[in-house]
């Protein structure tokens, strides 16, 4: 197998990697943004006003997108075992 394959490889996983990341990381930035712009407008400085929202978005999403993060990271893992007989042959 040629290293161009493993380069083709490595990035299809990165790419899921960061796809399956971002589905979860997107919607507590975008709540910690509003609660950030909430705060700036009202001039409350607590520190937990901020986390708790963004905890909770992010356990939330993970809840409703569990099933396809985990389909996902499987499809990608028996693509890899698929791959396994042409990379050693």
């Amino acid at each position: 197998m040629t290293p161009e394959a493993f380069v083709d490889i490595f990035r299809h996983a990165l790419q899921v990697i960061v796809m399956m990341v971002s589905a979860i990381i997107v919607p507590g930035l975008v709540v910690g943004l509003i609660v950030a712009v909430f705060q700036a407008a009202t001039s409350i400085n607590e520190q937990t006003l901020s986390f708790l929202p963004r905890l909770l978005v992010t356990l939330v999403t993970m809840m409703f997108l569990g099933h396809w993060l985990v389909r996902t990271l499987m499809e990608l893992m028996y693509e890899m075992v698929a791959l396994i007989p042409q990379m050693v042959g």
